[in-house]
């Protein structure tokens, strides 16, 4: 009987955790200061700290988690760091991706990184998935809670990243 309520405890309590929800203003803060980070590694470690302790994060923070952690491999100048750093960086972008799967701005930003990391390294495999998801939500213009700017500005980054076969280019140029 006492396993039993326990057991039940347990679940109820489960089913109430809630995730770590930043606002819109928030998240647009942040995104303004993960651009400052990519030359600023006391922001990047700031903002990697305070991401890092939000209880039950969501997808998209754990998204901005595992860029941080790609800025991390940037601002490093221990070669050993920056492999650790970026290896963390792409496990914690599929810990997100797992979460949903259908999130192109946490599917672009593991592209990014995979892009700028040499591929000698091996750490350049979901390329071409996340291209492919990327394009995907174009072609069916379904952008989910990313604002304009943001469609704009993947867009671009992937017609210049000379990835995308012509079919693909034309889509994206639709949205520029």
């Amino acid at each position: 009987m006492i396993k039993l309520s326990l057991i039940c405890f347990l679940l109820l309590a489960a089913s109430n955790i809630t995730y770590a929800q930043l606002s819109t203003q928030e998240i647009a803060v942040l995104k303004a200061n993960m651009v400052k980070a990519v030359e600023n590694s006391k922001l990047t470690d700031s903002l990697f700290t305070q991401l890092n302790k939000l209880p039950n994060k969501t997808a998209l923070i754990t998204g901005y988690t595992g860029t941080l952690e790609a800025l991390k491999a940037k601002h490093s100048w221990n070669p050993y760091n920056k492999i650790k750093y970026v290896g963390s960086s792409l496990k914690t972008l599929q810990k997100a991706i797992d979460m949903d799967k259908e999130n192109m701005e946490i599917r672009f930003m593991r592209f990014s990184i995979e892009f700028y990391t040499p591929s000698f390294l091996g750490f350049s495999k979901d390329l071409a998935v996340d291209k492919k998801e990327i394009v995907k939500h174009y072609q069916n213009e379904n952008f989910g809670l990313a604002d304009q700017d943001l469609v704009k500005n993947v867009a671009k980054f992937m017609i210049d990243s000379k990835k995308c076969t012509p079919a693909e280019v034309k889509i994206l140029k639709k949205h520029l």
